[in-house]
């Protein structure tokens, strides 16, 4: 397995959870740090918590924005001489039955989630290309493999990456690129994405329940802490694995969609009705 001693590495959504795990593990292995997230007040807490342990540079980056992007990524190239790894980790939920769904907030959603992670992998390709190695690691979804109720503009957003992810993977190593490419799925991993998630007009989640009742769900569902996330991101990088699957959760919905491609919704509709 590759050795990430004094590699440069990019982290977007770098303020909490599997953002912020994986920029604390990486500067424990010596790699050198540009992180970024849209709160820059929760980027510089992860700044502080590494402490000088490595070279950190922290921004506040909204990955909506394509012109910002490119920009941030010459910028980085610029100061640190070198990249090596791009994280595109930044995301967000929205949770609504399509009916439901404004127009406005299925655009922020593949804004964020889908768009996000295309102008980071499209303005951090050529430059990784530069270095002696690189590699591109996309943000997915346990929903990027299995489709959900209400979830009708995450799974599109989270499916997307991972076709283009799997593409580009296909492309890079088809041209003998020094550069490749890994899909994360994670499953319910302990973030604030619930909490800080849209939702519909009605205020209702998953099968009809209230935010509050959609975030005492999914914390008793998460069977996975961002630190054992993100240490199963960077083993799976360092294989230079295709697809990494976070959590017995995301493992066993693999599983069950190759298994029962047309019979496995109804199983989810199941287990999501739970109480």
């Amino acid at each position: 397995m590759r050795s990430f001693k004094n590699a440069v590495a990019v982290i977007t959504g770098a303020g909490s959870g599997m953002g912020r795990t994986l920029a604390l593990q990486l500067a424990e292995e010596g790699v050198h740090l540009a992180l970024s997230d849209i709160n820059l007040e929760s980027v510089n807490e992860t700044r502080d918590l590494i402490g000088g342990k490595v070279k950190v540079r922290t921004d506040k980056i909204d990955v909506t924005q394509e012109a910002a992007i490119f920009a941030y990524a010459e910028s980085v190239q610029d100061e640190f001489g070198q990249i090596n790894m791009v994280f595109n980790n930044a995301g967000a939920a929205l949770n609504a039955p399509f009916s439901q769904m404004s127009i406005e907030d299925f655009k922020w959603q593949m804004d964020v989630n889908f768009w996000g992670v295309a102008y980071g992998t499209k303005a951090f390709l050529p430059i990784l290309e530069k270095a002696e190695w690189g590699h591109i690691i996309n943000t997915s979804s346990l929903f990027g493999l299995i489709a959900a109720p209400s979830n009708s503009a995450y799974n599109a957003s989270k499916f997307a990456v991972r076709g283009m992810t799997e593409a580009l993977r296909l492309e890079l190593d088809d041209a003998g690129s020094s550069v490749s490419c890994t899909s994360v799925h994670p499953g319910g991993v302990k973030t604030n994405i619930v909490r800080l998630a849209r939702t519909s007009q009605n205020n209702t989640f998953m099968e009809g329940k209230s935010h509050q009742e959609a975030i005492d769900y999914f914390d008793k569902l998460a069977l996975t802490t961002a630190e054992k996330a993100a240490a199963i991101i960077i083993k799976g990088v360092k294989k230079n694995k295709k697809r990494v699957l976070v959590g017995p959760d995301a493992k066993i919905a693999d599983k069950i969609q190759r298994l029962f491609p047309q019979g496995y919704q109804n199983l989810v509709r199941k287990y999501l009705a739970r109480d």
